[in-house]
C-alpha cells in the first residue's frame, strides 16, 4: 500500500476485524490498522457497518456520547477496561437515515445504542485518539448480499462530504472450525477455495460475481452465517458505480479467519 494510493477523496473500506484481542495484541492485521489510519485522508466523520450490530431496519446510532460496548465474554479483563470514547454525530445519523428512508429503506435512529466492539476495536488501532465522530449502521442477516450492498449505494455521497464509509466484518468468519492452537499458518483448503475467488471479483470490479458468493466454493462452511460478510457488500455499495477493490491486506488466522481489507473506489 503507497501513500499515493490513498490520498484521494475518501474511499470505502471493508476492514475484518478478527479477535477482540486485536485491540491490544500485535499481530500483522494489527500493524496494518496502526499504519492505515495515517496513510488516509483524515474524514471528518465515520460511519461504520458493523457485524455486531444487527437489526431488521437498518438503525444508526444517534447517541451524543456513545458507550463502549463489550459484547463478548471469556477474554482478558484488559479488554473490559478498555474505553473508546469518540462523540457520535447525531446530525449525521439523522442524515444518513432520510438518505436511506428516500431510496425505499425504513431506516431508524436509536439515541442509546453504543459502540460494539465491530466498531471500536479497528479505530481503536486506526484513531486511537478516538477524536473523530462515528456512527454505527446495523446489519441484517436475514437480507442479502444485493439488499446491503444498495444499503451502501445510498450512502456513496458522503465520501464527498468527508465521511468515511467502513464495513467491519470478516472475510471468512466460522469459529467453530478454527484451530485455537494455531494463530498463524496458511488457511485451510476450503478457505482459500471461497476466499480467492471473491478477492479477484472483488479487485476486477465484477459486482455481480462478488453479489452472487452463495456460488462460490464452500461459501456456507465459510459464511454458515452472514453477519460478518453483509458489511463488505455495505463498503462496496458506498463507493459507488464501478467501484473496484484494491486488496489493502491480507493475512489468516486460525487456519479460517481470513482477515481481507480492501479500498474500494470508482478509480
Amino acid at each position: 500500500m503507497t501513500t499515493s494510493a490513498l490520498c484521494r477523496p475518501l474511499p470505502s473500506l471493508f476492514l475484518s476485524h478478527g479477535s477482540p484481542m486485536l485491540a491490544v495484541e500485535d499481530s500483522p492485521t494489527a500493524r496494518f490498522l496502526d499504519r492505515l489510519g495515517t496513510l488516509l485522508p483524515r474524514p471528518r466523520a465515520i460511519v461504520v457497518a458493523s457485524a455486531h450490530f444487527v437489526h431488521a431496519r437498518p438503525t444508526l446510532t444517534a447517541t451524543p456520547l456513545p458507550d463502549t460496548i463489550h459484547d463478548f465474554g471469556g477474554f482478558p479483563d484488559v479488554l473490559y477496561q478498555i474505553r473508546y470514547p469518540s462523540q457520535g454525530a447525531p446530525a449525521l445519523a439523522h442524515d444518513v437515515a432520510g438518505r436511506l428512508a428516500a431510496d425505499g429503506f425504513e431506516a431508524r435512529v436509536d439515541d442509546h445504542h453504543g459502540l460494539d466492539h465491530g466498531v471500536w476495536v479497528p479505530l481503536r488501532r486506526m484513531y486511537p485518539a478516538a477524536d473523530i465522530p462515528v456512527v454505527a449502521l446495523s446489519v441484517n442477516p436475514a437480507q442479502s448480499a444485493g439488499w446491503h450492498y444498495r444499503l451502501g449505494r445510498a450512502l456513496a455521497p458522503l465520501r464527498a462530504d468527508g465521511v468515511l464509509v467502513v464495513g467491519s466484518g470478516g472475510f471468512s468468519h466460522n469459529l467453530r472450525a478454527l484451530d485455537w492452537q494455531q494463530a498463524s499458518g496458511p488457511a485451510f483448503p476450503w478457505v482459500s477455495a471461497f476466499t480467492d475467488p471473491l478477492r479477484e471479483a472483488l479487485v476486477a470490479g465484477d459486482v455481480d460475481r462478488a453479489l452472487d458468493w452463495t456460488a462460490l466454493p464452500h461459501a456456507q462452511q465459510n459464511h454458515p452465517t452472514t453477519e460478518h460478510l453483509y458489511p463488505l457488500y455495505v463498503a462496496l455499495g458506498a463507493a459507488g458505480e464501478g467501484a473496484k477493490g484494491t486488496l489493502l491486506h491480507r493475512d489468516v488466522e486460525m487456519g479460517g479467519l481470513a482477515l481481507d481489507a480492501f479500498a474500494f473506489d470508482t478509480d
